[in-house]
């Protein structure tokens, strides 16, 4: 499941257009949602940066690599509607960040997959396997089980599937070099196939999955970010991170956000047991349902927002289960494709800090990590400095890129990054207006899919202070999967 997030507050809005189509359905346009602004409200000179900042109460942190993180977030990761129940959740830092979760077919148990391949099962649902002793070359995003509960289907980011138990392999695109990675799969009702969705809408079918068309070959105001499948396997819907839906085969367009986007991005949806109805849920926790779904309440009044990444459907469409990956604590530590000498202590720095918003009533943006201003580049230098990094407080995203050029190193997006470096977002260095929001990447994939903590992050419209987990994405793709390009990866260390 993808998680398209909102980051820095600010003013610049990224518009485009796109249009809904459906079988015998009309076009029409609809507007994008605001991603990104500017990352800092001051542009300050190298020479005049401060070389102090106080520690964060939120965690008094000694910098050493095996320092365990904290999380303020009060939930468990998955928060339970209607007739959903909770049967366990995860107590130990994870080495990687969870991506997916599917029930079993009496929603008497589930289970959840992280980005690194690694399965946990809880309730009924037996463990079947899981890849977390492999070295994946790309992340895993998606999961889906067999009708039957005695297997699963793991999806990567790059198109490759893994079959466990009776899960039935019927090929992937693993292979394959593809225009945009893959962001949702769904598997057909009698479990001998199952489809694969891109972000641009390309869809890919394996197995007695039928193909009935996809959205590859149009401009889209936002990526897609999952899709479901009808009952009876002969249709299927996407979503946008607009609210957008687009119906295939038998699919009924029950309605979408339309014209009136939300403020956050649409994480994901489900369908219905029947297949009249659907669900949506904004990153904020805001669920909308359309059709005969039904709606059993939303995350987005429960406080603190944590980021949510999908909507999980109870098999009799009675209630649902939300997932909030950053309600886990992240240790990050599997062994990266390279790394910098410092990069577990960075790592290890920023994953305690996830967490709410931790402003306080001294004023707009007033924020741990330095003055009370846009704070996402004074938070990515408080980490380097906390871990070791000699590196002044530096307000301005633009001049990460200056420092690190002088001290350090700059790799272009396309580079494979190590823990520990800065993804700079935007178009270059000269001003707020092209350099918006910068992360520190906490975990690394051969194929150069990262993970990043992002602070002065989504999800909107409470929640833009927070410390956020962020990916797993492909710095070069970041215009389709954060609404914003990555114009520079910045190294503290050559």
């Amino acid at each position: 499941m993808a998680r398209t997030r909102q980051h820095d507050a600010g003013a610049l809005d990224f518009l485009n257009h796109s249009r809904r189509i459906a079988p015998g359905g009309a076009a029409r346009t609809r507007r994008s949602r605001v991603l990104f602004a500017a990352a800092a409200a001051v542009v300050a000179t190298l020479g005049a940066l401060a070389t102090t900042v106080s520690l964060p109460a939120r965690a008094a942190f000694a910098a050493t690599a095996t320092a365990s993180p904290t999380h303020p977030y009060a939930g468990g990761g998955i928060i339970p509607f209607g007739d959903a129940g909770t049967y366990g959740t995860l107590d130990i830092p994870l080495s990687s960040v969870i991506t997916g979760m599917a029930p079993t077919p009496d929603g008497k148990g589930y289970w959840l997959v992280g980005a690194d391949g690694g399965v946990f099962a809880f309730g009924d649902a037996p463990f079947l396997g899981s890849l977390g002793a492999l070295k994946l070359a790309g992340p895993i995003v998606a999961m889906a089980p067999t009708p039957d509960g005695k297997g699963y289907w793991l999806a990567a980011l790059d198109g490759g599937v893994f079959a466990l138990g009776d899960a039935g392999y019927y090929g992937s695109m693993g292979a394959a070099r593809l225009a945009h990675p893959v962001v949702g799969m769904a598997a057909t009702p009698d479990g001998k196939g199952y489809w694969l969705v891109g972000a641009d809408g390309g869809i890919f079918a394996f197995g007695d999955a039928g193909f009935s068309g996809s959205m590859g070959s149009t401009h889209l105001a936002a990526p897609i970010t999952g899709m479901a499948a009808t009952p009876d396997g002969k249709g299927y819907w996407m979503v946008g991170g607009d609210g957008g839906i687009f119906a295939f085969g038998d699919a009924g367009f029950y309605g979408s956000m339309g014209s009136k986007p939300p403020p956050d991005s649409i994480a994901g949806m489900a369908t219905a047991p029947d297949g009249r109805g659907y669900w949506m849920v904004e990153s904020n926790g805001t669920v909308f349902q359309y059709g005969d779904a039904q709606g059993f309440g939303s995350a987005v009044t429960t406080k603190p927002i944590s980021p949510v990444a999908g909507v999980i459907p109870t098999p009799d469409g009675q209630g649902y289960w939300l997932l909030e990956p950053d309600d886990w604590d992240y240790s990050f530590t599997d062994a990266p494709p390279y790394s910098l000498a410092t990069s577990a202590t960075i790592t290890s720095v920023a994953a305690s800090q996830v967490g709410p918003d931790p402003a306080n009533q001294a004023g707009p943006y007033c924020n741990p990590y330095g003055p009370c201003e846009q704070w996402c580049a004074l938070f990515l230098t408080w980490v380097w400095e906390h871990a070791g990094i000699p590196v002044p407080s530096i307000p301005f995203t633009g001049n990460i890129y200056a420092w690190a050029a002088a001290h350090g190193r700059i790799l272009p997006a396309g580079a494979l990054a190590a823990p520990g470096d800065a993804v700079l977002y935007g178009t270059g260095p000269q001003s707020t207006a092209t350099s918006v929001h910068t992360g520190a990447v906490v975990q690394v994939w051969p194929d150069g899919a990262v993970v990043t903590v992002e602070g002065d992050a989504g999800p909107a419209p409470d929640g833009l202070g927070a410390v956020i987990v962020n990916g797993p994405f492909l710095p070069v793709d970041s215009a389709t999967y954060n609404g914003v390009a990555v114009y520079a990866v910045a190294q503290p260390a050559r």
